[in-house]
């Protein structure tokens, strides 16, 4: 089996670029899965029904969150809605709403989507991403799933690497989102987790992390205050990795980088 994920995509950029985008590598790559981060999908922070709507109708299956989602406008109604399969992380209190896994149909087969984020550098109410993957995969309902993927949103690239040999030969990839900044250390881990650091962000490359460039300058130089706002125009970069899989042992055999550009007027 083959599952085709995306890092976040940012704002309505991102959105417009993973429309042309896709078509092409559903033709080139078959996936059976497609799974997106959509912490950044609505106007650079968060996600709304319509936005999340949009790509379900481009062919996606599932969603993983992040730092965002929950404290945007309506993000715990987002999460909470049954019909959206979408999944914040596992490892915040247990009262917070929404499902930190779900487990995604495909035919005969099924894939169990987990999200974790990390606690290095972010500040938040989050319990070890390492201990809830334990907690999960040793419970009743996992202990005898494969095909698991795991989504770490997190800031430190020392805890997305300790966290992939904690789960290596344990699930079938662990990939990392947050950082937008794509990295080229994709490889298949000795017991058969396939793993990258970050697979990095869908959205302007003439911006800050997808954020407009002279904010963010004005921060840095002038300790400027000004809203976030995504950069709207420009050379659009689509990330994403293309994992292939062998569903009968929840064994990765391959995982490749993608990367294309799209303008964006």
């Amino acid at each position: 089996m083959k599952i085709l994920f995306f890092g976040d995509i940012v704002a309505r950029p991102g959105r417009l670029a993973v429309a042309q985008v896709l078509p092409e590598w559903q033709k080139d790559y078959s996936p059976d899965v497609i799974i997106g981060c959509i912490d950044n999908l609505a106007h650079g922070k968060g996600a709304t029904e319509k936005t999340v709507q949009e790509l379900l109708n481009l062919g996606f299956h599932a969603f993983t969150t992040g730092d965002h989602v929950l404290n945007s406008d309506k993000g715990e109604q987002l999460v909470s809605q049954e019909n959206l399969p979408i999944v914040r992380p596992l490892n915040l209190p247990e009262s917070t709403p929404g499902l930190g896994w779900r487990i995604i149909k495909i035919v005969d087969q099924e894939i169990i989507l987990v999200h974790l984020i990390g606690q290095v550098f972010l500040p938040g109410d989050y319990i070890s991403p390492f201990k809830a993957i334990d907690n999960l995969l040793n419970s009743s309902v996992l202990v005898d799933k494969k095909n698991i993927i795991v989504d770490i949103h997190a800031e430190a690239t020392s805890e997305k690497v300790a966290l992939g040999w904690y789960l290596n030969g344990r699930v079938t990839a662990v990939l990392g989102t947050h950082t937008h900044i794509p990295t080229c250390d994709e490889w298949i881990m000795p017991q058969g987790t396939a793993y990258i650091t970050d697979v990095g962000m869908t959205g302007i490359r003439e911006s800050v992390l997808g954020v407009k460039t002279d904010i963010i300058l004005n921060r840095f130089i002038y300790a400027g205050t000004d809203r976030f706002e995504p950069a709207e125009t420009g050379t659009v970069l689509v990330r994403a990795v293309i994992i292939d899989f062998n569903p009968d042992s929840g064994h990765a055999k391959s995982i490749k980088r993608l990367e294309k550009t799209v303008t964006i007027t």
